[in-house]
């Protein structure tokens, strides 16, 4: 018996309400994936919600900080940034700065379309790697659906950061690491030269895990399979993305 097959039989098959969905997906995840395994795979209201507290997060972000002092924060917090700029010209250092102010603006803006690019990436990649690592059943329609449900926490995370801004003084802002979340925001300080380590700090947060978590609930689900399987499948792509990203620290700071 597959484990779909194995869900109680008195569970409502009426279909959830999107509402309903992201409800559950903070409270009873598995109804929420079930659902969207049955056919209900509607999207766009998890869509909206993210792309609001994101632009939320913004505008607090542009009237309390600036994107100017929060880049040149970065700089501050940075040690081999802080090298890289002493040994650049001044027209060099401002040409840098404004590059970085322009493109944390188009990313921020255009936040809602580069969340749809990672969607499509993010879902190819996870349906390639259940269905064919681990005998899935899924579809593209559902990992895509099951994905944008699963990042709902990443709203507690924008809403946490967009507190911390108004308690702490613009100059201490760091855009990189914005909420207490994780180990490296709790218990380093930024300005470490210990850049490998910091980034494997920021990674042990308690937001990512659950997102995750959800991953492992959603694909496992919408694809058929054991729940070890999805988290395998996630929890070893997370793995990856972590070793990438403290290597790439080590490397470049």
């Amino acid at each position: 018996m597959s484990p779909l097959e194995a869900q109680p039989a008195t569970e409502a098959t009426a279909p959830l309400t999107q509402w309903q969905r992201i409800g559950n997906t903070f409270t009873a995840p598995s109804r929420t994936f079930r659902d969207i395994k049955r056919g209900n795979r509607s999207w766009w209201l998890p869509f909206v919600v993210l792309a609001l507290v994101g632009y939320l997060f913004f505008a607090a972000f542009a009237f309390k900080v600036g994107v100017r002092q929060s880049m040149a924060n970065v700089i501050n917090m940075n040690p081999k940034a802080q090298e890289q700029m002493a040994q650049a010209t001044p027209e060099q250092r401002e040409r840098g700065m404004n590059f970085w102010v322009v493109f944390t603006e188009v990313v921020s803006v255009g936040g809602p379309a580069f969340g749809l690019l990672g969607a499509v990436v993010t879902s190819g990649v996870l349906l390639g790697t259940i269905n064919f690592g681990f005998g899935g059943k899924a579809q593209f329609g559902e990992v895509f659906a099951m994905s944008y449900y699963a990042w709902l926490p990443s709203i507690v995370k924008l809403l946490l950061g967009t507190a911390v801004m108004w308690f702490q003084p613009p100059e201490q802002f760091n855009l990189q690491n914005f909420a207490p979340t994780n180990a490296a925001a709790l218990f380093m300080d930024p300005s470490t030269p210990h850049r490998a380590l910091y980034a494997l700090a920021t990674h042990l947060d308690i937001i990512q895990i659950w997102m995750a978590i959800l991953f492992g609930i959603g694909l496992s689900t919408v694809a058929g399979v054991k729940r070890s399987s999805g988290y395998i499948a996630v929890f070893g792509w997370w793995v990856l993305i972590v070793l990438a990203g403290v290597g790439w620290a080590a490397a470049f700071g």
